[in-house]
């Protein structure tokens, strides 16, 4: 049995009190490993951003609302863990300042100014790399342009073991069409259905290339 991290949903990144920026992320993908995890005999930790979905009993559920929150929650649980699954859809930026009170509109353009959050699979692929530990990890990559080079690029600066490639049609959508890329950039699986189908054939790949490899 192996103790799995899952990180799933999306994140906010707060603007002033009640405005942020977020994503279409429903956490349904996320779900769907968690329950071929599961079904498969394995532990499981997922560390959600706001979702409506409901995880599994089985697993343990640690709720996060920043980019940085999970960051923090997964660098604490990935220790120890044996791999990790980063199918979550953090935001990529985050305002430079909060607004402590709500913004009022002035009838003029608003101005943001925005910074570049954490990447989580990447700070842990490359700290797992570091320590030399038998970790596995497995990123996904939402891409709309030149998809399989950004996926490629992607596997390597993270330190990805294995990426799974997806587009925007994914996000809060019941079905998905993917392709599993490995080390190598070679396309070892193309999947396409329901979400929970999908998730049973990356979860199979994952099971036979990196969780038995590892035994």
């Amino acid at each position: 049995m192996a103790r799995i991290l899952i990180t799933s949903g999306p994140t906010r990144q707060y603007l002033d009190p009640v405005r942020y920026l977020t994503n279409a992320s429903s956490g349904r993908m996320g779900l769907a490993l968690t329950e071929s995890a599961l079904a498969a005999g394995h532990e499981v930790v997922v560390i959600s951003g706001p979702v409506e979905i409901e995880y599994p009993s089985a697993a343990r559920v640690v709720p996060v609302v920043t980019t940085d929150e999970m960051l923090a929650a997964a660098r604490a649980e990935f220790a120890a863990c044996d791999g990790l699954v980063g199918v979550a859809a953090p935001c990529d930026y985050k305002p430079v300042k909060i607004e402590d009170r709500k913004i009022a509109k002035t009838g003029e353009p608003l101005h943001l100014r925005l910074i570049e959050t954490p990447d989580i699979v990447a700070t842990l692929g490359h700290e797992r790399a570091e320590k030399g530990t038998k970790q596995w990890v497995v990123g996904f990559a939402l891409e709309t342009d030149d998809r399989h080079y950004r996926a490629v690029t992607k596997l390597q600066k993270k330190s990805c073991d294995l990426i799974v490639l997806n587009g925007p049609e994914a996000m809060n959508a019941r079905t998905n069409d993917v392709e599993i890329l490995d080390r190598s950039g070679a396309v070892v699986a193309k999947l396409a259905g329901r979400k929970e189908d999908v998730a049973k054939g990356i979860f199979d790949v994952i099971q036979g290339r990196l969780i038995s490899a590892t035994r």
